[in-house]
């Protein structure tokens, strides 16, 4: 096998194991860590420590240790996160979490640069195009990466599955979840038992195990940077100093479209938010109890990963217009329906409908938008992209963190308000486009719908 593509599938696995774990915890905290919201503050807490990783560390721990070791450094990480979950408390979780923050960035950053060398180093060797290798190796990686939602959350769903301590939930529980759910009353509101010790240590363990074969996987068979190489990674890590970028990711916000598109990428954060955390415990874990969470957010990831490979290809021929309105109208819809219904286990595929709805949603938000920063700020990449995951993780520090003081309805609203104006704002920067370049030619820009892949995940 060509060395170039072992490192590339080495890379792709060891974040497969790495994210089936994390993946899986991040379906469950709500569920696993009610008491006084303690779930939903370890989230908040890790996308709020991933702002300040993304500004600092990056660039000066990838030229210190190199890319290799800052993958497996960062991927440690993630598993003492999973170690917090043993015993998970306040003095415990939050901690874990604020270093598993820090790691994502660095995390995703050494990844993106292990691959851009790779290619032009292979691209260099047979002489083809550096960014068509490039491209190659992101499509290789991610169609093994994406897999990681539907493994993580199959593990778990299994194992709570096995309980011998499910129990019938009463009319009067039931009456409890949805919309207007029981707020004050959190810690018990739903007639399901929680799945006893060894079961959640026995999932603990194995996504402890997962995140530590990952880091043995990089240790032991990702080569270095080799020599000749060197200087291709200088190339890349001699970008101006994260202080510049810093300032650059704020100068950015001088451009009118940069502001008006605020409201779109935080509302990437309010969505995601809303699904791994309010849905899954208010409709999910309440009704039919914590052992379908798996299920249903493997119907959300495996609905999200088809329809951002289907949405990604179509787009040149429907515009990303038409993709916008049609993830309005379903989000829309999904948001007045949830507001709406009252969740029973008899209605079991409506469990199922919310998540494979919301999943294509999703794939128009993350692709769209990032091929739409692309697009609009092509000569400043870096500053628009530091921009879309600084306001993204905003929306899920802020989803996240008023998760326990308002009741699912108000979060809804909330929702559907962001939605209105997010499309509101996203038809001004149309308009300005339009306004500005009438007669640009859309092949040079579609070009730069490819551009960097969607970094989303922490």
């Amino acid at each position: 096998m060509e060395r170039n593509l072992k490192n590339v599938l080495v890379i792709s696995f060891g974040f497969l194991l790495l994210f089936t774990a994390y993946g899986g915890l991040q379906s469950l905290q709500s569920s696993l860590h009610s008491e006084e919201g303690l779930g939903f503050a370890s989230l908040s807490v890790i996308y709020a420590a991933l702002i300040l990783s993304s500004m600092f560390l990056p660039p000066f721990l990838i030229k210190k240790l190199g890319c290799k070791w800052t993958i497996a450094g960062s991927m440690c990480c993630y598993i003492t996160f999973s170690l917090g979950n043993f015993y998970a408390s306040w003095y415990t979780l939050i901690p874990t979490s604020v270093i598993l923050g820090l790691g994502g960035a660095p995390l995703w950053s050494a990844k993106c640069t292990y691959l851009t060398i790779a290619g032009n180093s292979y691209a260099e060797k047979a002489g083809k195009n550096g960014k068509d290798i490039i491209n190659q190796y992101f499509g290789v990686f991610f169609l093994i990466f994406q897999s990681s939602g539907i493994w993580g959350n199959l593990i778990s769903s299994l194992i709570f599955s096995q309980a011998s301590n499910k129990v019938e939930i009463s009319e009067e529980n039931l009456a409890c979840c949805g919309a207007y759910d029981c707020v004050t009353d959190t810690t018990n509101t739903t007639g399901s038992a929680e799945p006893s010790n060894s079961f959640i240590y026995t999932l603990l363990g194995i996504y402890t195990a997962s995140g530590v074969l990952a880091v043995l996987l990089i240790v032991i068979f990702l080569d270095q940077i080799k020599p000749d190489q060197a200087k291709t990674e200088k190339e890349i890590l001699e970008t101006p100093s994260f202080w510049s970028t810093f300032l650059a990711t704020f100068q950015h916000l001088k451009d009118k479209r940069q502001c008006l598109l605020i409201p779109l990428t935080m509302y990437s954060g309010f969505e995601q938010g809303f699904l791994s955390g309010d849905y899954t415990k208010t409709y999910v874990t309440c009704a039919l109890g914590i052992h379908y969470v798996g299920y249903v957010m493997i119907c959300f990831s495996a609905v999200n990963s088809l329809c951002s490979l289907l949405f990604g290809k179509i787009s040149q021929f429907t515009g990303r217009k038409l993709l916008f309105a049609l993830a309005t109208v379903t989000n829309t819809a999904c948001i007045i329906a949830l507001l709406l219904w009252k969740p029973h286990p008899k209605q079991l595929a409506v469990f199922f409908i919310f998540p494979a709805l919301w999943g294509l949603s999703d794939a128009i938000w993350q692709t769209q938008t990032n091929g739409l920063y692309g697009i609009l700020f092509e000569k400043h990449k870096e500053a628009a992209f530091a921009n879309y995951r600084l306001w993204e993780s905003f929306g899920f520090v802020i989803a996240f963190g008023y998760s326990t003081k308002l009741q699912v309805y108000i979060k809804l609203y909330i929702l559907l308000s962001v939605l209105v104006l997010s499309m509101v704002t996203y038809g001004v920067v149309e308009y300005l486009e339009a306004k500005s370049s009438p007669g640009t030619p859309t092949a040079a820009k579609k070009e730069n719908v490819v551009s960097l892949t969607q970094e989303t995940h922490v």
